[in-house]
Parts: structure tokens; C-alpha cells; sequence
């Protein structure tokens, strides 16, 4: 089992893009990545423990990273994106 592997790799990428660019643009997007780089990590540890537990951790497979781990990591992101589009700010109306 490697479905843990592209959350992982996403985790760190996630790091790395949040060291890189910062937190304090003002952006919203750039604000939350803290947070979606707690839910990748997160999810990412539970995976491990998991197949550790099942004894899976060393059965690494092209097939279950693209069709398990992709969509997995696609979730997470999308939860992500709609959590901070829910707390943004709504536009200002312009009065007439």
C-alpha cells in the first residue's frame, strides 16, 4: 500500500512553498496554507501508522498512488479551498 505517498509528497511541497513565500502578503490563500499543510501532515502520519500497523508500509504500486493517493490528496486540497473561500470576506457592495 503507497496511497500515503502523494499526501506526503503534496505535505512537503506544501512546506516548502509556505517557507519560501511566507505568510503575512495579506493573501487569504497564502494565510491558510499553514492549514493545509496541518491536514496534509496530518493525514499523512495516520496513513503511515496504518500501514504500519497492517504491515503494508514497504508495498509501493504506481496503480494505488495514482488511483487511491491522487484523490485523496485532491480532497483534502478541495476541503482546504472551500474552508478558506467560506471564511473570506465577502465582497463590498458599491451603493448607488
Amino acid at each position: 500500500m503507497s496511497c500515503f505517498v502523494v499526501p506526503l509528497a503534496q505535505a512537503v511541497a506544501t512546506t516548502v512553498c509556505r517557507k519560501t513565500l511566507g505568510t503575512s502578503s495579506g493573501s487569504i490563500w497564502r494565510n491558510s496554507l499553514p492549514a493545509l499543510e496541518k491536514m496534509l501532515w496530518g493525514g499523512s502520519l495516520v496513513l503511515v501508522v496504518d500501514h504500519i500497523a497492517h504491515g503494508e508500509l514497504f508495498s509501493f504500486s504506481l496503480k494505488e498512488m495514482l488511483t487511491v493517493g491522487v484523490p485523496m490528496s485532491l480532497v483534502v486540497t478541495l476541503v482546504w479551498a472551500v474552508a478558506v473561500l467560506l471564511k473570506s470576506p465577502a465582497p463590498k457592495r458599491q451603493s448607488r
